[in-house]
């Protein structure tokens, strides 16, 4: 696969652990990648993010073929797997760096996520209204080696069996027709 067939999503939806074991199980995901966005420190670290002051997400950034997965869908599953209600917080981890957004690559992203939105917000999905942020990409920082396939390599962590295993079997439940083999 080259780089002309590969598009690229980037989203915030908690802790990056958890949405890169949900979306790296998709067919047609050809890498995830954790890391930083959204910020204003040149170089942030975990332990920087973690402390809120650098104003960066926590984020995935995900390489897929659009030939064989869409953005639409990989946005139906990152509204699947985390609260898009709550600012600043996904479950117990708090702050700027756990809000859900929407890191738009192009003007067709934007467009089909504030579409998206709008008709989950008309379902009446959630008791409040979706606070997900739809803002243009800035600068990815990859994250540290140590949290690259995380709960791949730490499946019997605590948090990765109270938080992450759910979020991945959610993904395996709702998508079960598009998993990877």
């Amino acid at each position: 696969m080259t780089a002309e067939t590969t598009a690229v999503a980037t989203l915030g939806g908690g802790c990056f652990w958890c949405t890169e074991a949900a979306f790296e199980q998709l067919a047609g995901v050809v890498s995830v990648r954790p890391g930083y966005m959204g910020g204003v420190d040149p170089a942030p670290t975990y332990e920087k993010v973690c402390g809120g002051a650098t104003g960066h997400a926590e984020v995935v950034q995900i390489a897929f073929d659009p030939a064989r997965i869409d953005f639409r869908t990989l946005l139906t599953a990152f509204f699947a797997i985390h609260d898009p209600t709550t600012p600043n917080r996904q479950g117990h981890d708090v702050g700027t760096q756990y809000r859900s957004a929407i890191f738009h690559h192009d003007e067709a992203q934007r467009e089909l996520a504030q579409a998206l939105i709008g008709e989950l917000d008309a379902q009446g999905l959630w008791s409040a209204p979706i606070v997900t942020e739809v803002v243009p990409a800035t600068t990815f920082h990859v994250a540290e080696e140590y949290h690259h396939g995380y709960f791949r390599r730490n499946p019997w962590q605590g948090y990765c069996q109270a938080v992450v295993a759910p979020k991945a079997l959610k993904i395996r439940h709702l998508f079960a027709d598009r998993l990877a083999v």
